[in-house]
């Protein structure tokens, strides 16, 4: 393809040589000269005079380079857009193997693709374009809208609702039951049933072996093009707001309410029973508790305000300086 109708495909103003042959992507350590990379963090906007690339995606207002160049506002996303260009995902054949198990009240729509040993029970409905991979399980009662993809092992479980453009990556689970037990006088645990579906609204993903429990009572909502990480865990109960991103390792106790727009870095956990307001973002491993107000952003566990963690931690370091310079004070006479 050459650079000039990429641009075009990229709604991108071209500088340079429209005649460039670009036949792939990659990083702009990587890249070669049939290749296209981009510029989205300012720490890389040295190696863009001397990477190899063919092209670069950058801002409008980014220095000249040897290379081509791509402006638009968005180099991170336009990237995203070139990846899709030119990566071809395997393609699935369509209609239903013959070793799929397909309950008869089930309802399939139209072009289907549904891979061998997937099992999907009574009563289930599921829109049109559907992709479902070797071993996905759908449990009775699910409704499913249209476009849903589930790779291998992927399980819904029961009664549970999913909307548009749902993803599921491999092996994650929408509705396993939620951590809910009740001790007796006995000191033994009795399993509180969870009867409450997990809903799902549009465009949303879940990655690789992440859990969303379905609630004891109500439901488990996950808002429109929320993103979940792998390994994410959210608790029964518990809502998240549109576009909002749970990355690797977050843990959302019971009846956690995250609002839209809010970005829980790796390894974060939640209390149970927080409300944490819209476009909050939580930096790594924070421990978050009590109400969290709108725009926040955190860090620290438990966490505060980031700026003034780190002031803190560039204190912590200084500690056992500033204890020896206490030490070594005269003290006053009396």
């Amino acid at each position: 393809m050459q650079v000039a109708e990429l641009a075009r495909a990229l709604e991108a103003e071209l500088r340079g040589d429209p005649d460039v042959e670009i036949t792939g992507v990659a990083g702009i350590e990587e890249a070669g000269p049939g290749e296209i990379t981009f510029v989205a963090n300012p720490k890389y906007a040295a190696q863009a005079k001397t990477t190899r690339a063919g092209a670069i995606l950058v801002t409008p207002d980014f220095p000249e380079v040897p290379a081509v160049t791509l402006r638009l506002k968005n180099p991170y996303l336009a990237f995203a857009r070139a990846v899709d260009i030119f990566y071809q995902p395997p393609a699935w054949p369509a209609g239903v193997h013959p070793t799929a198990v397909i309950h008869k009240s089930a309802k399939v729509g139209a072009n289907p693709r549904i891979a061998a040993y997937a099992v999907i029970a009574e009563n289930v409905v599921i829109g049109n374009d559907a992709t479902i991979l070797p071993h996905v399980v759908i449990y009775p009662g699910v409704q499913i809208g249209d476009r849903f993809f589930a790779h291998a092992h992927a399980v819904v479980r029961e009664n549970c609702r999913l909307g548009d453009d749902v993803v599921l990556q491999n092996g994650a689970v929408v509705g396993s039951d939620g951590f809910g037990f009740a001790k007796d006088e006995h000191g033994r645990w009795h399993k509180i049933p969870q009867s409450g579906p997990t809903i799902l609204g549009d465009r949303v993903e879940v990655q690789t072996n992440a859990c969303i429990d379905r609630a004891s009572v109500g439901a488990t909502r996950i808002g429109d093009g929320v993103k979940v990480d792998n390994l994410v865990q959210v608790g029964h109960g518990s809502s998240v707001g549109e576009n909002t991103l749970l990355c690797a390792q977050v843990g959302l106790a019971g009846s956690t309410h995250v609002g839209k727009s809010v970005i829980l870095a790796g390894q974060v956990g939640v209390a149970g029973h927080c409300n944490i307001g819209d476009n909050v973002i939580a930096i790594a491993q924070a421990g978050l508790h009590g109400d969290i107000p709108s725009g926040s952003m955190l860090a620290g566990s438990p966490a505060f305000d980031h700026k003034q963690w780190l002031r803190a931690t560039a204190l912590f370091s200084r500690l056992p300086e500033l204890l020896r310079q206490f030490q070594r004070k005269p003290k006053r006479e009396e």
